[in-house]
């Protein structure tokens, strides 16, 4: 049986608008692949145990990057990147 880490590294996805907001909630000016490859290494560096599953959302936390990723759970849209306080 494949686990919630492994399903959502396979089978998250990206649409248009989110690269944007990312920039904007990182304060950064990342190009979509620098986006793309920053998501990615999160998401395998990232231990299962913290990928939570809250509503109809996963947040995957990563202290040592500081970020918390949202996907949506039936979707594995990307929804946003947040900074941790």
């Amino acid at each position: 049986m494949i686990g919630v880490k492994q399903k959502i590294i396979e089978n998250h996805y990206y649409t248009d608008l989110v690269y944007g907001r990312i920039n904007k909630k990182l304060t950064s000016n990342l190009s979509n692949g620098q986006i793309e490859l920053f998501i990615d290494k999160i998401l395998k560096e990232t231990d299962e145990k913290s990928y939570v599953k809250k509503g109809k959302n996963y947040y995957v936390t990563n202290s040592d990057k500081n970020v918390r990723i949202t996907i949506n759970s039936n979707t594995f849209r990307v929804i946003t990147v947040d900074k941790l306080k």
